[in-house]
């Protein structure tokens, strides 16, 4: 019955995600022919020629990539909207270059390129907000008890409890536990009110007299020699056995796994900058991005150059080595805001909020963040991001990763002029600590959503430990 509803749910999305993709296409044709929006229309197709190519090219194009990118899998062990909604984008984006390539292929110079971008731009919309939309309705459906699947838990130990407490609290996941299998002498009890209904021993006999959906194994490592029984009892009775592994304790965050041949290789640590295509997109994003700001802010450049060199003897632009992406130095540029020190001082010290080696305009610009403007420049070199941790100074990293652990995490994904910790106010003499807590969080769990939004916040957001 369940995998009947999840074809059923499937089948649905198919149907809801080639409506909104028909829909987007409509939306996309108004705008550009019906509107002057992006100039004269000129000459362009007909009607029947763009409906033929929405059915022999953009939908195939989209449904392959949804699959692909795992845009049908079950919600229930699905990731959050945030990542679904970044896939989303990425669909949309790399299906622009497939069509614009099709395009080419077929020589059809006169279908428009400003519709194909539009389509881009409307079904990522429309997209979100329907899958937005499907999740709220399962989610109502399975706070109701409709649409579960039911669980045994082999075990009856602290992993056992901790994953029927996560389910008991999410209950939008869709699972029941419906009884755990313990040590013997545990038998009859129960765990959080959920009866131990038998010993491992007991498990053939169990499966054959009731229907599970999934059999989780939660036991502890000494149980582990008799792992492979429990396996074949189930795979006896026709069911997948899942395991949770007994030492994700150790694991810092969320773990991946690679494979080199057949051998599963288990990294601790999930980074989706690591992700080849996640790096694609982040370094397309930045150059736009970079190139954009550089474009826009090019005013306030000139004449805060013009300020810093008719107000202060000494160079525009302020030169300092920095750690970046894979712990390698690079030299960071911002607007001089200070008078010019010895090499030493520039190594080893802290600006304070009321430094004496600033200059008028420098104070200013500090606190404004204007002089970290040429940095855009440094995007463009490929050596930061727009969105990142902070890059600091040697000097500083060599004490910071004695005192505090996981510091080197940040340099798994390169420098931004903005980051997670910034927009938490974690800026200037605020807690290395929480910085680092922030610039994990970040580096685990980045988006092309999460960039969107830290770079808004930046915009809009003033920040008082700037100085």
């Amino acid at each position: 019955m369940i995998k009947q509803n999840q074809r059923l749910l499937n089948g649905v999305l198919v149907l809801a995600d080639v409506l909104v993709i028909v829909f987007s296409l409509l939306c996309a044709a108004f705008v550009r022919f019906k509107t002057t929006i992006f100039g004269p229309l000129g000459g362009h197709l007909g009607f029947e020629e763009y409906a033929l190519f929405l059915l022999v090219a953009i939908l195939p194009v989209y449904l392959i990539l949804y699959f692909s990118f795992g845009l049908y899998k079950p919600f229930r062990t699905h990731r959050s909207i945030f990542s679904e909604a970044n896939q989303i984008i990425e669909v949309n984006i790399l299906s622009f270059f497939v069509l614009i390539t099709i395009l080419f292929i077929i020589n059809q110079p006169n279908f428009s390129r400003i519709l194909m971008l539009l389509l881009v731009v409307f079904s990522t919309i429309f997209g979100i907000f329907e899958r937005s939309f499907v999740r709220l309705f399962l989610k109502r459906l399975r706070e109701n008890d409709k649409n579960l699947k039911h669980i045994l838990i082999v075990g009856d130990n602290e992993l056992a409890y901790n994953f029927e407490k996560k389910i008991k609290e999410n209950k939008y996941l869709g699972y029941k536990i419906s009884g755990f299998l313990g040590r013997a002498e545990n038998v009859g009890k129960d765990i959080d009110g959920i009866p131990i209904i038998g010993s491992f021993a007991d498990l053939d006999k169990i499966l054959e007299a009731h229907n599970y959906d999934r059999v989780i194994l939660a036991i502890p490592l000494k149980y582990y020699k008799h792992i492979n029984e429990l396996v074949d009892s189930c795979e006896r009775s026709g069911i997948k056995a899942e395991i949770i592994p007994a030492y994700t304790d150790y694991f810092p965050a969320k773990p991946s796994v690679d494979m080199i041949e057949d051998i599963p290789i288990i990294n601790i640590r999930y980074v989706p900058l690591d992700d080849a295509f996640n790096k694609t997109v982040k370094k397309i994003s930045d150059l736009l991005v970079a190139v954009i700001a550089i474009i826009i802010t090019s005013p306030v450049m000139l004449v805060t150059a013009i300020a810093i060199k008719l107000t202060s003897p000494g160079p525009i632009i302020f030169k300092q080595t920095r750690i970046g992406y894979q712990q390698q130095l690079f030299t960071m540029y911002k607007f001089r805001s200070m008078k010019v020190q010895n090499k030493e001082e520039e190594k080893s010290e802290w600006t304070t909020p009321n430094d004496p080696r600033k200059t008028k305009v420098g104070d200013f610009i500090r606190r404004t963040s204007i002089d970290e403007l040429p940095q855009f420049f440094n995007v463009l070199k490929g050596d930061m991001s727009v969105v990142g941790p902070r890059p600091e100074r040697p000097f500083f990293v060599d004490q910071f990763k004695k005192e505090i652990p996981k510091y080197m995490v940040k340099h798994q994904v390169r420098p931004g002029l903005t980051g997670w910790a910034q927009i938490h106010g974690c800026r200037g003499n605020t807690s290395i600590k929480k910085r680092i807590e922030y610039d994990i969080e970040y580096v685990e769990n980045w988006h092309l959503g999460l960039d969107l939004a830290i770079m808004i916040k930046t915009v809009l957001k003033s920040n008082s430990n700037a100085y």
